[in-house]
């Protein structure tokens, strides 16, 4: 199973705020969307959906890989994004399916689009009980669902729970544990307090020690702080070479670098972070990230 630097963040643009497209694409996020869902009052679905078609033509749109996260399809937004999608000039790189509750919701976005967007992927939401309980599920939906993210406010609210790190750990551990198995990435949830970088640090730092790939910024100000979180320093990939070589030298067995003693799952460790980061082999990486998430998926079917 191999992870790819896929998607340390996420910045969501309303549909509606066509000024602030391009400032999006050009944000440094790795993925810059355009939201159809709850930024968008229902009296300005439609006239979103049809805006949302111009984030994807735009020079600037070859930045970073843009998405769109339509309405539920459980409703007629939701079905109405599909058809609108699949009629733009230019068909977004990733969808983003919210409330999914189970593998059929994503086998439903991806039978509207396939035809018309064969090379358009999808992240899963789970935000509800039922979500988090089937994310397992969820996330071996098929080749083309490229990871989890959670919505920790929907969740949060829908159980009674506070909207803290704390209170949430455990569906978040489910969300993490559930994208792994699966070969798929994690994305965790925005951190709303929009002025507390303080604590957009802490929360991302607890993010990437659970195990998370990255998280979504609801603001460009906030994009720095979780791409240096979920990006590892010059000196940890040093050590991940180091530990590399040393497997390599010992046929992969037991042995000790730095004073520590590693073994195989460190071996598999580092390589991951070196196909992730090591910027020589950024492009291979990333080719061969996507096609071993394919593979692993197909198996499951």
């Amino acid at each position: 199973m191999k992870f790819t630097r896929y998607c340390r963040s996420l910045l969501s643009t309303p549909a509606m705020a066509v000024e602030r497209y391009a400032r999006s694409h050009q944000s440094g996020a790795d993925i810059a969307m355009v939201d159809l869902e709850d930024s968008v009052p229902p009296a300005c679905k439609e006239e979103a959906r049809q805006l949302a078609g111009e984030f994807f033509a735009l020079p600037s749109a070859k930045l970073a890989r843009s998405a769109v996260r339509i309405n539920t399809i459980s409703g007629p937004d939701g079905l109405r994004d599909l058809i609108a999608i699949a009629r733009y000039p230019v068909k977004p790189d990733l969808v983003l399916i919210p409330m999914t509750e189970s593998p059929r919701d994503v086998e439903i976005v991806a039978g509207a689009l396939g035809a018309a967007c064969p090379d358009t992927e999808y992240l899963a939401v789970v935000e509800t009980p039922r979500g988090i309980e089937r994310a397992p599920a969820i996330a071996a939906a098929g080749h083309r669902l490229r990871g989890l993210v959670f919505g920790s406010a929907d969740y949060a609210f829908s159980v009674g729970a506070r909207l803290s790190w704390e209170a949430l750990t455990h569906a978040r551990w489910r969300v993490v544990n559930s994208a792994r198995d699966a070969g798929v990435e994690a994305l965790d949830s925005p951190h709303f307090e929009v002025s507390d970088l303080d604590g957009l640090r802490r929360e991302a730092a607890l993010a990437r020690e659970l195990g998370f790939s990255g998280k979504i910024a609801i603001h460009p100000g906030q994009l720095p702080l979780i791409n240096e979180a979920f990006t590892p320093d010059a000196a940890l990939l040093e050590r991940a070479r180091r530990v590399v070589e040393a497997g390599r030298r010992n046929g992969r067995s037991v042995t000790v670098v730095d004073g520590v003693m590693v073994g195989m799952p460190f071996f598999e460790a580092s390589q991951r972070l070196l196909e992730q980061f090591d910027t020589d082999r950024a492009d291979h990486t990333n080719h061969a990230g996507h096609s071993d998430h394919a593979d692993r998926n197909e198996d499951r079917t």
